[in-house]
């Protein structure tokens, strides 16, 4: 039987607002107290979706902010105007960073000093963000070029360029802010007079934060769940053996109480319901990847750069294959701890994944 194609399961999802989307430096409200903010990328990944929660704390009236955008001049401009076009004459309180990727956590510095807030964002990320930001190896550099190089990465130009990649995640995450207030797993925090439940995620980031508000009927999904794209899976070369895309299935399954009708706000595309559907459109998306993994592994063994062809059809620049290696690593990884694959490590230093005796 055919899958069905990205059009056809979009088509099971419904969009409320439409075509809809907010005008640069502008908010739509999508829900009583919550505005969308959608502000441009210089990426393949063009857009991120930012959001205002109407919120007091310690009796005074303004915003809770989650996420962030990357530091550039351009974002910093797009949120002069969105203060000036959709606060309503009210500050910042508070700024929620559902993880510690460049385009959630930018601008929390500049934000948090240029409104005299808090950022609020689990533990895990936050130190990570902070390891980030002085490093020389994030996301790039030596270690990240000796890694992918261990999982058949051989052509020296893609390898230099990734080494010469050292100050990737500074550049767009200069600073994080030298103070947090720690969220959790199951914590409900109250905005506006709503109680929002923390809900945890794992395999995309170390410790992925979303929200759910259910009088309002609202999940901010960050980046767990999105809707017309599957979420980044990855394995770095930090935790060169970890099983990211496992901890990401099951954490799928955090968001199946929710009623099916959740207005779903996504970091990426636009909001949705269909919680359900989509949660099961994205096990099966890795479902049909990891057959196609054991099918190529079982021919014969496989590193992950074997592997790429295999999981994306279309050309890839290296930005892109820097995404699908770590994605590869993590497919693989998945089938070596459930055992259906075995790991080896060849004379010429290349981890090659084959068929289980």
């Amino acid at each position: 039987m055919t899958a069905p194609s990205k059009n056809q399961l979009e088509e099971r999802l419904h969009y409320p607002l439409g075509a809809t989307l907010p005008e640069p430096g502008h908010a739509l409200e999508v829900a009583p107290g919550v505005k969308w903010i959608r502000m441009a990328l210089p990426f393949a990944l063009d857009h991120i979706n930012l959001w205002l929660l109407r919120d007091t704390i310690d009796g005074v009236e303004g915003w809770t902010a989650v996420d962030c955008c990357i530091d550039r001049p351009e974002s910093r401009a797009q949120w002069e105007q969105v203060f000036e076009n959709a606060l309503e004459d009210m500050p910042i309180l508070r700024v929620i960073v559902t993880h510690m990727h460049p385009d959630h956590i930018g601008l929390a510095h500049w934000l948090c000093e240029r409104w005299t807030c808090r950022l609020w964002m689990s533990a895990t990320d936050y130190n990570a963000a902070r390891i980030g930001t002085y490093s020389t190896n994030s996301f790039g550099g030596e270690a990240h070029a000796r890694f992918f190089a261990s999982h058949g990465m051989c052509d020296a130009d893609s390898l230099d360029q990734i080494k010469k990649r050292s100050s990737y995640y500074p550049n767009l995450v200069p600073a994080v802010p030298s103070q947090y207030h720690r969220i959790r797993d199951g914590q409900t925090v109250e905005i506006g007079g709503h109680d929002w439940q923390c809900i945890s995620g794992y395999g995309h980031a170390p410790e992925h934060i979303a929200l759910y508000c259910s009088p309002l009927g609202v999940l901010i999904s960050g980046d767990m769940v999105l809707p017309r794209i599957s979420t980044n899976v990855s394995v770095y070369d930090q935790e060169p053996e970890a099983d990211s895309l496992t901890h990401f299935l099951d954490s799928l399954d955090k968001y199946l109480p929710l009623p099916e009708a959740t207005l779903v706000l996504p970091s990426h595309g636009k909001p949705f319901t269909g919680l359900h559907e989509r949660v099961q459109q994205l096990k099966d998306h890795h479902r049909d990847r990891l057959q196609e993994v054991i099918d190529a592994c079982s021919a014969r063994p496989c590193s992950a750069m074997d592997i790429i062809p295999v999981m994306f059809t279309r050309a890839l620049d290296l930005h892109q294959m820097t995404f699908a290696m770590g994605e590869a690593v993590a497919h693989l990884h998945r089938l070596w701890y459930t055992g259906e694959l075995r790991r080896t490590l060849g004379e010429d230093g290349i981890y090659r994944f084959g068929a289980a005796a």
